[in-house]
């Protein structure tokens, strides 16, 4: 066992210590992996040294990495080691952390690592959550609190064309459907607009509808945008209604004070979506639910609620069952307790500022450059643009964007790729790497162009 562990620590090393020499991935080919990978059930045993160096060859040979330095695709995920190594203890310990009697160490770790966050989003002491596989589940586990609350289980749900379209998408997981969904207006930087809003409540509430909660977003996927907070919590104060804030990308940077302005406002949610996988560094899956009131997920959860109504912080079972939807649950709190330690919430501080920083470097690289259109500017970490090309249309344009990202898997040094804002393709940079360097995005800028000029048509060539 000793020695398979000691191999498996040589492996992570060596992936860490030597990741920003290697390429950031390549395309995948499917005939290759297939052929490549053996799919008969295995019969008989094998030794483990030689599975486990099998398995790290095939992981190792057909996976982007996601955790590369210059990964500046979709939300990167680097990790630290330390987060590593917790979710080993985790496993090896086999801890399950749903239940008081079995588990009560890990329940209060748990409860004081969900603490932590919630100082750090400046939610209230009555404040409470747990820690689930990712954004998606801490969204829909807190809507549906915010429903089992209201006891309408027809309520109206807003949100916006930035919204993350895994909330729209599984909305109806639990229920929801399209005809309970509305989607509100955004103002020129792509935020949910006040007024469209409050217009929409009103038809609502005329039609004899019940509006129920709004799904806020603090960065979106696409641009890293804010949702204004405070004037969203106001309007729902005003109509009863809950305020969600998908704050699975952009909350991290309540540590940060450049991003405070933006942020202002997060601290009166009725819930929030975070994702310490993302921002925070965490190995994969590490998200998280909070709620203002922590009872609202017991009532909304719990088999057996009341004896967990006496006192948070009392004697009574912490049954981390009673606040979700799983019963067999893992130790995923481990990782953001053992980092947190470790490293200190400075060291998070300043890494959730320097990926801040690049990115407004990106923007005057972009801005001093007569190849690029700024489309959204710097905002909490991500940027995106086009190619200038004079004379050519829209369409020729976008063609060639969406070439140019296709040609970054191809060449490997750095990962950028498309989303698209009002219909149509932009190249798009999310810059999260504690390890990125000032010099990574100003070669990845000079790749980019060269890039350009190789999808480029002939007409438009300079």
């Amino acid at each position: 066992m000793r020695d398979l562990g000691y191999r498996a620590v040589d492996e992570v090393v060596e992936h860490l210590s030597t990741l920003r020499d290697r390429p950031v991935g390549a395309p995948p080919d499917r005939e290759e992996i297939e052929a490549f990978m053996d799919a008969a059930l295995p019969e008989e045993p094998r030794d483990a040294i030689e599975v486990m160096r099998e398995a790290v060859e095939h992981v190792r040979e057909f996976t982007v990495q996601t955790d590369h330095p210059r990964f500046l695709a979709y939300i990167p995920g680097p990790s630290t080691y330390v987060g590593a190594v917790a979710d080993f203890l985790a496993s090896g310990f086999n801890v399950f952390a749903g239940q008081w009697l079995v588990g009560s160490g890990p329940a209060i770790m748990e409860r004081i690592t969900i603490d932590w966050l919630r100082a750090i989003c400046g939610f209230p002491s009555t404040a409470g959550g747990l820690f689930v596989s990712g954004g998606t589940m801490a969204n829909l586990i807190a809507i549906h609190a915010a429903r089992a609350r209201s006891g309408d289980r027809s309520g109206l749900i807003y949100l916006t064309s930035q919204t993350h379209g895994s909330i729209r998408q599984s909305l109806g997981f639990i229920g929801i459907g399209e005809e309970q969904i509305r989607s509100v207006g955004t103002d020129d930087r792509l935020r949910m607009d006040p007024a469209s809003l409050r217009e929409q409540i009103a038809r609502d509430l005329a039609a004899g509808l019940r509006p129920l909660c709004v799904v806020a977003t603090a960065g979106s996927t696409n641009t890293g945008a804010v949702d204004p907070l405070d004037d969203l919590a106001d309007l729902c104060a005003e109509h009863d209604l809950w305020l969600h804030v998908d704050g699975a990308y952009g909350a991290a940077a309540a540590l940060s004070k450049s991003a405070a302005d933006l942020l202002h406002g997060l601290s009166r949610a009725d819930s929030l979506a975070l994702d310490p996988h993302k921002w925070w560094y965490q190995p994969y899956e590490a998200g998280c639910v909070l709620v203002r009131d922590e009872t609202t997920l017991i009532d909304a959860y719990s088999m057996n609620a009341e004896y967990l109504r006496e006192t948070r912080h009392g004697t009574a079972p912490l049954n981390y069952y009673d606040l979700g939807p799983q019963l067999t649950r893992g130790f995923r709190a481990l990782k953001m307790w053992m980092t947190f330690k470790t490293f200190g919430l400075d060291a998070f501080r300043q890494a959730v500022e320097h990926g801040i920083a690049l990115a407004e470097h990106a923007e005057g690289l972009l801005v001093d450059s007569d190849r690029w259109e700024v489309v959204s500017p710097a905002q909490l970490a991500i940027i995106t643009f086009r190619p200038v090309l004079a004379g050519a249309t829209p369409e020729q344009v976008d063609a060639v964007t969406r070439a140019v990202a296709a040609s970054t898997l191809q060449d490997g040094f750095a990962l950028v790729l498309t989303t698209e804002i009002e219909e149509r393709p932009v190249l798009r940079l999310c810059i999260t790497h504690p390890e990125t360097t000032a010099h990574d995005i100003e070669e990845t800028v000079a790749l980019l162009e060269r890039l350009l000029d190789d999808a480029t048509p002939p007409q438009f060539r300079r």
